[in-house]
């Protein structure tokens, strides 16, 4: 009996090992762009000038980044209206050996978009009634 369970107690140590060896890298994909390429930055219009920034990253259940929480108009942080922009709609920029993020539209634009608020009791953002 003490066999049996040490047999079984050794296999499944070895699965657990084996399943969260399988989960680890040994390399980081070249390709891979970390959160704070895109989180807390702002975005600028095609004319340079500054439009919102990235207040939230919205991660779809397969785990890839589908939409972003961009923060809109007001002075630090006050009058701000919180919009949700296709993550796709933004675009890296390298100028000048520095590298930004742009999106095709106007600062108005998104001010008149429909704006959402986090509601911390569903863990997720929905629209905000309030602002028009």
């Amino acid at each position: 009996m003490k066999r049996a369970v040490a047999l079984t107690t050794s296999l499944l140590l070895a699965t657990g090992t084996a399943m969260a060896a399988g989960e680890l890298m040994t390399s980081v994909p070249p390709s891979s762009q970390t959160v704070t390429d895109w989180y807390k930055q702002s975005i600028y219009d095609p004319n340079n000038t500054k439009i919102g920034e990235i207040v939230d990253v919205l991660v779809a259940p397969d785990g890839k980044i589908n939409s972003l929480i961009v923060g809109v108009g007001g002075f630090l942080g006050a009058g701000e209206k919180d919009v949700a922009v296709n993550f796709a709609a933004i675009k890296k920029t390298t100028k000048n050996n520095s590298s930004y993020l742009t999106m095709n539209t106007t600062k108005e634009d998104l001010k008149s978009a429909l704006g959402f608020k986090y509601d911390r009791e569903k863990t997720t953002w929905v629209p905000d009634t309030s602002s028009k």
